[in-house]
């Protein structure tokens, strides 16, 4: 039986989309609303420099999103077989929206900035930890149906960077004060993941439907969607994807350690103090990244080549490095040691369409392939696998930025 037979109307495609947009909105939001953290942590010190939390922020939350991220989708890889799928994802994504409902009422409550400082990052902290643990969840479930089912999922979670990055121009172009902006961005998140969490719970019949119908018909058995009945080794499991998982691990570790770090003190060279300075990063650095990432994921959908056997796919992988010395020649400032080759925006506008197009298709190709080299009863575990040396990626490039952008 085919899967246009059983997903005639691509509502299984259709809620995998959006669960993926659910997964990354609201950590987008948060990265979207940096400037409205940094203002209300902004107490000037004497002499007018930044205070010491200001100065911080941004590194100190990225590793407070990247440390849980990577330790719960390590849990996620062991437990998952423990927990009941429905709890997983039912759970974190109630735990994500009382996150962000609180968020947005601490946006109206006036605190020291030590407290608010504090309360943020025990918010990143959890939300991150959560959402681990959904993504885990989310890719183990794609995994034991046709590869075309973690295609939404990629595409999903690059959508949702470019709503965040249209979110940050129109509220540039608007003029809106940071509060008012800040509110409207975690009340936006609150709404999507209440539409998660409805999506979810029409996914769960339809995919438990989808699958054992596939399964009977092709096999003549049937397996139990929540928990698999064989027992499963993932030791075994991992040296059948083994190429895949560290592939995908290198393309976000590639990804993360140039974006944003480095990609965003690039200051335009055919501007001086103008509008399109102004929207230069906006517009130049995350919009594009986004809209360029999302067009290679969703590629995925049509075209899955090279193959899941193919050496070309860790080739290409391992080629995306030379992106970490292109953009730490352009026109990053302030710089201290390399010299500028890439001055023009042309250059880095190029640059930046090329490497979040490579990373968006080749991951998904990676995240796509894996659960397909094991065995169905593996496939979860497998898509587990993938989901944690994603995230090991993504902590790998969060520490390799500090470095790189020190030795510009």
């Amino acid at each position: 039986m085919s899967d246009q037979a059983t997903d005639k109307n691509h509502a299984v495609w259709l809620i995998f989309f959006m669960l993926g947009l659910g997964t990354l909105l609201p950590w987008n939001f948060f990265m979207t609303a940096t400037m409205y953290f940094t203002g209300r942590l902004g107490v000037p010190e004497d002499g007018g420099n930044r205070n010491s939390m200001e100065a911080s922020y941004n590194n100190v939350s990225t590793l407070c999103a990247m440390l849980p991220l990577l330790v719960f989708t390590c849990l996620n890889s062991f437990l998952h077989q423990r927990v009941p799928q429905r709890l997983r994802i039912i759970g974190s994504l109630a735990v994500i929206f009382l996150l962000f409902l609180t968020t947005a009422i601490v946006v109206k409550i006036e605190m020291a900035p030590l407290s608010f400082f504090v309360i943020t990052m025990i918010t990143i902290v959890i939300i991150n930890s959560f959402g681990a643990i959904l993504q885990g969840s989310l890719f183990g479930m794609a995994g034991i149906l046709p590869a075309k089912y973690t295609t939404p999922i990629m595409s999903g979670q690059g959508l949702a960077g470019t709503f965040a990055a249209f979110s940050m121009i129109c509220a540039i172009a608007s003029g809106s004060k940071l509060n008012d902006a800040a509110f409207g961005y975690f009340i936006t998140a609150c709404v999507v993941i209440l539409l998660t969490i409805v999506s979810y719970l029409v996914l769960h019949k339809l995919v438990e439907t989808l699958y054992l119908i596939k399964n009977t018909a092709e096999t003549g058995s049937v397996f139990n969607l929540e928990e698999g009945e064989q027992s499963v080794s993932i030791w075994a499991i991992f040296k059948k994807i083994w190429v895949m998982a560290l592939s995908v691990c290198l393309a976000f570790t590639v990804t993360i350690s140039t974006f944003p770090a480095v990609t965003v003190d690039v200051k335009s060279q055919i501007t001086d103090g103008g509008t399109w300075e102004m929207y230069f990063i906006p517009v130049g650095c995350f919009l594009l990244f986004n809209i360029s990432d999302w067009a290679g994921r969703s590629l995925t959908a049509m075209c899955l080549w090279p193959g899941k056997t193919s050496i070309l796919l860790p080739i290409f992988m391992t080629a995306r490095a030379v992106f970490v010395p292109l953009f730490m020649l352009c026109n990053v400032q302030p710089r201290h040691y390399l010299p500028v080759v890439f001055e023009h925006d042309a250059w880095f506008v190029v640059f930046i369409i090329t490497f979040a197009f490579s990373n968006g298709y080749l991951a998904s190709l990676c995240m796509c392939f894996g659960p397909k080299l094991v065995a169905p009863h593996e496939a979860e575990t497998a898509g587990a696998i993938m989901a944690f040396f994603l995230s090991l990626g993504l902590a790998l490039g969060a520490a390799f930025s500090f470095l790189f952008r020190a030795i510009i």
